[in-house]
C-alpha cells in the first residue's frame, strides 16, 4: 500500500511536470485513474488480443490495465511522444515496445514490429486540446492500424463532451468508425470522464 502511494505521488510529480513544460500535449490536469483506466480496456477482449496499442500513456495508469489483462504473449506497442514519459515507460513495461513518436506513425511502427494491423487501440491522448487536422490524422491512424472488427476507445472529461469542440469530436468520431458507444460516467476520476468505444 505504502509502495502504491508512492508511485502514485511520484506519477502526479512527473504529470505536473509534463504539463508545464508541455501544456498542450499532456492536456490534463492529473493520470488516469485507476477506475477511468478499466473502463477504457473494459470490452476489449485483452485476454484474446495479439497486438494491443496505447497512443499517448503518459505516465502509464491506463498501461498498467493493459498489463493487468493482456496476454502474457501479447504484443504491445506504446507510443509516445513525452521524452521523459517514454524513458520511464520503458523502465515500468519493459516487457512492451516504447515507442517515442507521435501515435500518427502507428502504421510504420507495427510494420517494424511484424504485425499488419492491432486488435485495438487504447488512446488517452487529450484530443480536445489539438488542432482539428491532428485530430483527424491520429484518427485516421487508429482507423488504419486496426484489423477489420477491431477496438478503438477514448475518453472526455463531462464538462467537455457538450461543448463545440467536444461534440465537434464526437462526429468526427461517429464520422470515422460508425456507431460510438458511451460509457457510463466514471465518477471516480479528475475530472469525470466518459469513454467512447468505437469498432473498425
Amino acid at each position: 500500500m505504502i509502495r502504491k502511494a508512492r508511485r502514485h505521488v511520484r506519477e502526479h510529480v512527473h504529470f505536473l511536470g509534463a504539463l508545464v513544460s508541455q501544456p498542450r500535449s499532456t492536456g490534463a490536469i492529473a493520470p488516469s485513474s485507476p477506475a477511468l483506466a478499466e473502463q477504457m480496456v473494459a470490452g476489449l477482449d485483452l485476454p484474446h488480443a495479439d497486438v494491443v496499442v496505447e497512443f499517448g500513456p503518459g505516465t502509464g495508469s491506463i498501461t498498467r490495465a493493459i498489463e493487468r489483462h493482456a496476454r502474457p504473449d501479447a504484443t504491445v506497442a506504446l507510443l509516445e511522444i513525452h521524452e521523459g514519459f517514454a524513458a520511464r515507460l520503458r523502465e515500468a513495461f519493459p516487457r512492451f515496445h516504447v515507442f517515442h513518436d507521435s501515435a500518427e506513425h502507428l502504421r510504420q511502427h507495427l510494420q517494424a514490429l511484424g504485425k499488419p494491423h492491432a486488435d485495438c487501440v487504447v488512446s488517452g491522448l487529450p484530443f480536445a486540446a489539438f488542432p482539428e487536422a491532428l485530430q483527424e490524422a491520429l484518427l485516421q491512424a487508429a482507423h488504419d492500424g486496426l484489423r477489420p472488427g477491431g477496438r478503438f476507445t477514448t475518453f472526455t472529461y463531462i464538462h467537455a463532451r457538450h461543448l463545440p469542440l467536444g461534440r465537434r469530436f464526437y462526429e468526427r468520431l461517429r464520422g470515422r468508425f460508425g456507431q460510438v458507444e458511451i460509457s457510463p460516467v466514471v465518477w471516480r476520476n479528475l475530472p469525470p470522464a466518459v469513454v467512447y468505444s468505437c469498432s473498425r
